[in-house]
């Protein structure tokens, strides 16, 4: 039934900021745009990360950190978690390893999202094993 994620979707009361925040924090400026909402592409799968301005969020929706946590695979946890912290973002998980080679952590973006970070070798593998195939 589940093929994989389509969009990770944050809200941001600041939509501008938050485009400049996360353009610098990935490199690269949202793919697609328009009135309350940017869009980028990111990682081997060109997952999509949404930002929704928080005037279109549904009635009740949290205001601050709630909720899951969706974990981005990273290279290098330490380095990441440390690059996210120097642009604004606060601890809300401190990096710690969870077994097996797994590692990872979270943050608090400056919009009040939570941002996973992990460096998961089963990612590495399923991403091995569909680029040889």
């Amino acid at each position: 039934m589940f093929r994989g994620l389509t969009t990770i979707s944050f809200y941001a009361s600041d939509l501008a900021a938050a485009k400049a925040w996360y353009s610098e924090l990935l490199g690269i400026a949202p793919y697609f745009e328009r009135e309350g909402y940017i869009e980028f592409r990111i990682g081997d799968y060109q997952h999509e990360l949404g930002i929704i301005d928080s005037r279109y969020a549904p009635p009740g929706a949290a205001t601050g950190p709630a909720g899951a946590v969706a974990f981005w695979h990273v290279d290098d946890i330490t380095a990441s978690y440390e690059r996210v912290l120097t642009l604004g973002a606060t601890p809300y998980l401190p990096i710690r390893e969870f077994g097996a080679g797994f590692t990872g952590g979270a943050v608090i973006d400056p919009f009040g999202n939570i941002l996973g970070l992990m460096y998961n070798p089963h990612y590495l593998e399923m991403l091995q094993q569909l680029t040889t195939a």
